[in-house]
């Protein structure tokens, strides 16, 4: 939701399946279901936005391991 300021700062999180060995992403619900991601090393790198059919597929993906 957008105040005076801007639109509203993003409630970035750590997935639960995170190792706390450094190899993890950060990711952040988007308004109207896309997911933003960056890498949680380098929080102020650039972000990957995603829309909801690209996280879909993204995590539809990843759970089957075909990335390649």
């Amino acid at each position: 939701m957008a105040n005076e300021t801007g639109p509203a700062p993003l409630a970035w999180f750590t997935s639960t399946r995170s190792s706390g060995n450094g190899q993890c992403i950060t990711c952040a619900r988007l308004p109207g279901g896309g997911m933003a991601v960056k890498d949680s090393k380098h929080p102020h790198s650039p972000v990957l936005l995603f829309t909801p059919a690209q996280w879909r597929a993204f995590t539809h993906d990843l759970r089957r391991d075909d990335l390649s």
